[in-house]
């Protein structure tokens, strides 16, 4: 057991035991353990199988930031085995393996690596027959290819999404980002300050630090309550706007912060050496994290490359724990000693002197390090801490618009950002000491808040009291080979050599042709070795190499936590509960639940021909409360609608109605509905079910981009509809108690009247979507049940029947009215709908007007025309099915039906332009491939001069 006692262990719990199993075999630890440090606690070292040659893989950096600990759980792969805490009955298991994790068949590879040069995949598959990709090669890389596997009956998860708005964001809660959330919210700012790890204080956490620097900041942090901390939290990406996704578990906070402080601190840096990639070889990071935050002894006995002052406090942390260090291994040439050094050498350890790790070797199998070679000679050992340098956490600062450069003089990555709404502070931004990270904190707050308008002090820029030159480690091919620069890749120093020898000199091909950078880490670890790679054997400089660019995200995101809530979304109208007690069979139709038909369920064909029977012939009420209902007011409504909708309306005069097309920049049709005009500054519009959030946030959008004197109300959900409708539907209306004459001269076709029926205020328009004498009752929605009751007490002695969805649709069709998004798409222009009536010749502008202008010049191709069955036909096509024209594809039906009134089956369909002249006869493709030809008709199929409509 590697465990430690306490106060070593600040995340676990001693007193709760967890146990799992990893690999079919049983472990334990502690609740707050990660896979990783339970298992390491337990000496399971080995985690992983390299992606390449199938190495024995495991701790490098305990920030989840690599592959090496990336393990498979049951029904999530790639999970992050140094980050992910362990739970009771966990299960855990190996990836990249071919037989088992100690006895991986595919280590084999490793010995013909040889033979597997970078970019070899480019050159091998081409061969020896010209299908030989396709047949043999393509099905043995698809079985190798891939890390983990996706378990496709995985049970749902919940998901959340959350807006977050703040004055300030800063992003790293370690001693800089401590620092400058609490200069912001002391100023009086809103801030919010995240981090990935479950506590505050980034390496004053892990590191060997004075504890009260700490605990004085987490005192002040928790004293103030406008400062929300959401540690656990990873900042995915920048995006325009600073608009910031930040990650917390399965939830995702859409972020907008006026002002973001960056400091994400700086990415510890790998050595490049023969077998640098062995078990037991980790960074010092890792080393001080599994102390402090575990309590796991890393090893027994160490050797320390230490390049900085961290090396040497790591080496101190190590003897702390027990861990025997054999040698602190200084690359740097002799120079004074310092407190530290000083310290080292009074506990009894060798430090060498300009000397540097150039190899190590493995037990058998390489499960784990055995000794390292320095200076010629072998060290026995079981851990090499590495700390020999770091590199700014890059990612977020180039997103948000950084350049990334190289200091020759300091030898060392700087970033450079815009002046602008986003500040960097503390190693990101180049300070080393604790105090200068603090003091860069303060100074990227006071420019923060003095950019939103608080008064503060100023704060100077940081100043280094010395600038001390890095070291650089000279990194040469081992002739041997094995000295890993990816781990995720396996790719080596001579893989980076022979991309340039291959003439790719930039660092963009490089990273192509080598996939350097692409896997898990994203370069964190290999980045500014393979510029230091390819700077070298190009003869450039590193400040002229650079890195590749940096995108979002950041690091890995689950599609559950892109998606958000997966539970469906059910709608239901103010008269759902009138739907059920009439029996109605209801369905889903989007979000919002609807009558499909009234009756009982075996005779749903024959209640569907009554329904529409009974709307022809008497009268029939339809629940249309989920249509869009948008109000428009303001001195330049009319002109809004002018410029959204291709018909006229700031001409509409005052209580009429009006037909409304929407289109898309494209010229595309997007939405229908109609305008009844209120007042002189008040409108009243409609919008499909399906479009209505699209259509709000499009008139929201370019509200805000014409700046007219208009706002814009959604009363979708505040406002219901019924639709009365057919030839005795004026004497249902006459027979309530209401204030509106519903006489034909007094509220005549496409009119609107505002008033009260039974005692509830109405919204009354009189369209004609069924084509029979129809009146659109809107009301609040919480009347709306009073309003039905009344109607249907009122059509009682008129045979007044509710007609559901699929009535309705026959209806629509009998009279070839369309329904968008299924008698349209992506690319349906009002010419090709035959709607050439519908759009003004005489208005300057509206949203998409050159569009079809411009389509227009091109010429149609399509035409939507209406298609009638024979009688009897024995092959009705369906919905989808294509039209030809000489055994091509011109079209497909859109539509299609049985009309009673009819009788016969009829249809929408796009048909070639030539064949749009009524009598032509098309051809259309059933689904049993069987070909049936039908006569092109009028689009009104019933009722072509709309007389029923106007009575």
């Amino acid at each position: 057991m590697n465990r430690l006692p306490a106060p070593f262990g600040s995340r676990i719990d001693r007193s709760r035991r967890i146990r799992f199993t990893f690999e079919g075999k049983p472990f334990e630890g502690y609740e707050g353990d990660s896979i990783a440090s339970a298992l390491a606690a337990s000496g399971q070292w080995v985690l992983s199988r390299s992606f390449k040659y199938h190495r024995p893989r495991g701790i490098l950096s305990m920030t989840g930031a690599d592959a090496n600990a990336l393990v498979q759980l049951p029904s999530e792969p790639n999970v992050a085995a140094e980050r992910t805490p362990i739970s009771e009955g966990l299960r855990v298991s190996a990836q990249n393996v071919n037989g088992s994790l100690e006895r991986d068949r595919d280590a084999v590879i490793d010995r013909f690596g040889r033979f597997l040069p970078v970019g070899f995949y480019y050159r091998t598959f081409m061969g020896p027959r010209r299908d030989s990709w396709l047949k043999f090669w393509e099905p043995i890389i698809r079985r190798k290819a891939g890390l983990g596997v996706v378990d496709t009956k995985a049970p749902h998860r919940h998901f959340d999404k959350t807006h977050l708005h703040c004055d300030v964001l800063v992003v790293g809660a370690g001693p800089a980002g401590l620092s400058a959330a609490i200069a912001a919210a002391e100023a009086g700012a809103d801030v919010v300050l995240c981090d990935e790890n479950p506590e505050v204080g980034g390496s004053l956490s892990y590191g060997r630090y004075d504890p009260a620097i700490l605990s004085g900041l987490s005192s002040r942090l928790e004293a103030l309550p406008n400062l929300n901390v959401l540690t656990g939290t990873v900042c995915n990406g920048w995006y325009e706007d600073n608009w910031l996704p930040l990650i917390e578990g399965n939830r995702l906070h859409r972020t907008r912060a006026r002002e973001v402080i960056l400091a994400t601190g700086a990415i510890e840096q790998p050595a490049v050496f023969r077998n640098n990639d062995l078990p037991g070889i980790m960074l010092g990071g890792a080393a001080q994290r599994l102390i402090r935050y575990y309590g796991v002894r890393p090893g027994h006995s160490a050797v320390v490359l230490a390049a900085n002052e961290d090396g040497y406090r790591t080496a101190l942390d190590l003897l702390d724990a027990g861990v025997s260090v054999v040698e602190l291994v200084d690359p740097r040439p002799v120079g004074d000693a310092g407190p530290l050094e000083a310290e080292l050498r009074g506990k009894g350890v060798a430090i060498r002197k300009g000397a540097t790790v150039e190899a190590a070797e493995g037990m058998a199998g390489n499960r784990h390090l055995a000794r390292v070679r320095v200076g010629g000679s072998w060290i026995a050992c079981d851990l090499l801490a590495v700390s020999t340098g770091q590199a700014p956490a890059w990612q977020l600062p180039c997103q948000a618009g950084g350049k990334v450069g190289y200091d020759a003089g300091t030898q060392t990555m700087t970033i450079m950002l815009p002046e602008g709404p986003v500040q960097l502070a503390g190693a990101v931004a180049g300070t080393d000491e604790l105090q200068d990270a603090i003091a860069s904190g303060r100074h990227a707050a006071a420019t923060a808040l003095s950019r939103i308008g608080h008064a503060v002090a100023a704060e100077p820029p940081v100043t280094p009291k010395s600038v001390r030159p890095r070291y650089v480690q000279p990194i040469a091919a081992d002739p041997k080979g094995r000295d890993f620069v990816d781990f995720d890749e396996d790719l080596q120093v001579k893989d980076l050599q022979n991309a340039t020898k291959d003439g790719y000199r930039e660092i963009e091909l490089v990273k192509r042709f080598t996939t350097v950078g692409m896997g898990p880490s994203q370069g964190r670890h290999s980045a500014l070795a393979t510029a230091r790679i390819v700077a070298e054997a190009t003869g450039r400089t590193v400040g002229e190499i650079g890195i590749t660019t940096a995108r979002p995200p950041v690091g890995p995101e689950t599609l559950g936590v892109l998606a958000g809530h997966h539970e469906v979304l059910e709608r239901r109208t103010a008269l759902h509960a009138r739907h059920v007690a009439l029996k109605a069979a209801m369905k889903p139709v989007g979000a919002w639940w609807r009558p499909y038909y009234y009756g009982d369920a075996g005779g749903a064909e024959e209640a569907v021909r009554e329904e529409i029977l009974a709307v022809r012939e008497g009268v029939g009420l339809l629940d249309v409360s989920t249509l869009g209902k948008l109000e428009i007011r303001g001195p330049d409504a009319g002109e809004f609608l002018d410029r959204l909708y291709t018909m006229a309306h700031a001409n509409q005069p005052t209580g009429r109605v009006r037909y409304c097309l929407m289109l898309n920049e494209m010229g595309s049709v997007i939405d229908d509905g109609v305008a009844y005009r209120m007042a002189e500054d008040r409108f009243y519009v409609t919008a499909t079910t399906g479009a209505v959030a699209r259509v709000y946030t499009d008139m929201l959008f370019w509200n805000a981009e014409w700046r007219l004197k208009v706002d814009v109300l959604n009363l979708t959900g505040a406002f219901s509809g019924l639709n009365v409708t057919g030839p005795k539907a004026r004497q249902v209306l006459g027979a309530l108690d209401s204030d509106i004459d519903f006489s034909r001269d007094a509220f005549p076709y496409l009119s609107g009247r505002d008033g009260t029926i039974a005692s509830v205020p109405v919204r009354v328009m009189r369209i004609g979507f069924t084509g029979e004498l129809s009146y659109e009752l809107h009301c609040p929605s919480s009347l709306a049940p009073s309003l039905w009751d009344a109607v249907m007490a009122a059509g009682r002695a008129h045979g007044l029947r509710p007609y559901g969805l699929e009535a309705s649709r026959i209806l629509r069709l009998e009279k070839g009215h369309i329904l968008i998004g299924q008698d349209t798409d992506a690319i349906t222009t009002p010419d090709e709908l035959g709607f050439g009536w519908a759009v003004s010749k005489k208005k300057p502008f509206f949203v998409g007007k050159r569009s079809i202008e411009m389509r227009a010049r091109l010429g149609q191709t399509r035409k939507l025309v209406g298609l009638q069955f024979p009688a009897g036909s024995r092959n009705i096509p369906g919905e989808s099915c294509l039209v030809l024209r000489g055994g091509a594809p011109v079209g497909q039906i859109t539509s299609v039906g049985y009309s009673p009134s009819l009788e016969a089956h009829i249809a929408l369909a796009y048909v070639h332009v030539d064949d749009q002249a009524e009598g032509s006869r098309v051809t259309v493709k059933c689904r049993n491939g069987e070909l049936v030809e039908a006569p092109v008709v009028a689009h009104a199929f019933f009722d072509s001069t709309n007389a029923r409509q106007e009575i």
